[in-house]
């Protein structure tokens, strides 16, 4: 019986062919690789695919719910869709500070205009005015106010004052933020985590163009701070639930903040990451999908993140390192 992988996607044009050809390139029995396509989608119809890679459907609604269906009909979807649905960055966080991974002292604000077919006394459970320097004093300045469930660096602004503060909080319209002290780093990572097993780390420059950011020849990292980052991004991915994601960590004083870790669909494209990381998530990512084409995976296993929420963790396992020509794999 064949089972078929189907990748769903956008813009990108390096990495889905890669994958797709990877796949079909280990020969494996039984096991094909394709791009999905799509007409219209009957309920609680089978989607053929016994796996399907998701690079798109946090940006269109339809392929949300293409994939919702598929999952309940037995396809197993990298990321699954439910928990992607239900996720935002703040309860990431928050999350995050009871697994004991730091994050930066981090607010929800409310929306600085009313959300669409709402007005004051929708907002009546709110205190106004709002006590704007009990904020300030705990998250203090240089702080980043960004979007409690963006991405892409999409109205991010860093702020070093009150007065900077409204004057980004104002542009904000209806879009919930947050505040979250800036970290003064020196060091900053990326991590991809596959399978909630495998981590590469790669030395990242957050101010660099976006061209320019994933450090080329980048000096050996400190074995302990390369072992908490391993760890930490194991612990959120597993904890969460994710299949496929980014961990980024920003370090001062050597300790690794964890700045942003709700990237589902990260940046796999050959132009930004490079040829060595772009190499290693196209072989891991096919390698994976493979894996759960030959499984007997229940796609509505429960959600590891509701043991954590009930106080019992699972048990820790060791990160598997497969760090081929990185640098600090050495240590």
């Amino acid at each position: 019986m064949q089972k078929k992988i189907g990748i769903i996607f956008g813009m990108e044009n390096t990495f889905p062919p890669a994958v797709a050809d990877r796949i079909n390139g280990m020969r494996v029995d039984g096991v094909k690789a394709e791009f999905v396509k799509l007409g219209g989608v009957k309920m609680a119809e089978p989607s053929g695919y016994r796996v399907i890679i998701d690079r798109i459907s946090h940006d269109i609604p339809f392929y949300r719910a293409y994939l919702k269906n598929a999952a309940l009909n037995g396809t197993i979807v990298i990321n699954n869709p439910f928990w992607w649905t239900a996720d935002d960055k703040f309860f990431n966080y928050a999350l995050a500070t009871k697994l004991g991974v730091a994050i930066p002292p981090t607010v929800i604000l409310p929306h600085n205009q009313h959300p669409p077919g709402t007005t004051d006394q929708s907002m009546r459970n709110l205190i106004y005015p709002l006590n704007w320097q009990e904020v300030f004093d705990y998250v203090g300045f240089p702080a980043f106010l960004k979007p409690y469930a963006g991405g892409g660096w999409k109205h991010v602004y860093k702020v070093h004052s009150p007065q900077e503060f409204f004057q980004h909080y104002n542009q904000t319209g209806d879009l919930c933020m947050t505040l979250q002290r800036g970290v003064e780093f020196k060091e900053y990572f990326r991590c991809y985590v596959v399978g909630q097993e495998d981590v590469h780390v790669m030395v990242y420059d957050p101010k660099a163009p976006h061209h320019e950011r994933y450090v080329k020849n980048p000096p050996p990292i400190q074995p302990e701070l390369y072992e908490r980052v391993m760890k930490d991004s194991l612990t959120l991915c597993r904890a969460l639930g994710y299949d496929l994601n980014t961990v980024e960590f920003a370090v001062e004083d050597g300790i690794p903040y964890a700045i942003d870790f709700m990237n589902p669909a990260p940046d796999a494209d050959v132009n930004s990451v490079g040829n060595e990381n772009f190499d290693w998530i196209v072989n891991r990512v096919a390698e994976l999908a493979v894996e759960k084409a030959l499984s007997d995976e229940n796609p509505a296993r429960e959600f590891r993140w509701a043991a954590f929420l009930a106080g019992v963790p699972e048990k820790e396992r060791p990160a598997r390192k497969k760090q081929k020509g990185h640098k600090a794999a050495s240590h």
